[in-house]
């Protein structure tokens, strides 16, 4: 399989990316589930590397997915351009406790 299913539908599955997506570019960090962050760094890497093109295709694209049009915004402006000399890895993983209430592992996903 090419990607994980997270335990929800497909609709649902690309909600919670597409929100956990506007929430890493909107703050620059999030804590959440280790698959759920493994599968949000492809998508957040993909964005900014539509952000580094920067053309008006690229943006629309990132419209498409991203849910808030001034987090777009800020991904052309500033997220994008910061990140022009780097041919990947934007995003970086810390591995946090584990939730009290069912020992998830909890992660910090994070703007390098």
């Amino acid at each position: 399989m090419a990607y994980r299913r997270l335990g929800v539908k497909s609709a649902h599955r690309r909600a919670m990316l597409r929100n956990a997506a506007t929430s890493l570019f909107k703050f620059g960090k999030i804590e959440t589930t280790e698959p759920r962050a493994k599968e949000l760094v492809s998508v957040a890497d993909n964005m900014i590397t539509l952000a580094k093109k920067g053309d008006l295709s690229a943006r629309r694209a990132a419209l498409a997915f991203i849910m808030e049009e001034d987090v777009v915004t800020k991904l052309f402006a500033e997220i994008g351009p910061k990140y022009t000399s780097r041919q990947g890895g934007y995003t970086r993983i810390i591995t946090l406790d584990k939730r009290r209430g069912d020992a998830a592992q909890m992660v910090l996903v994070e703007l390098v």
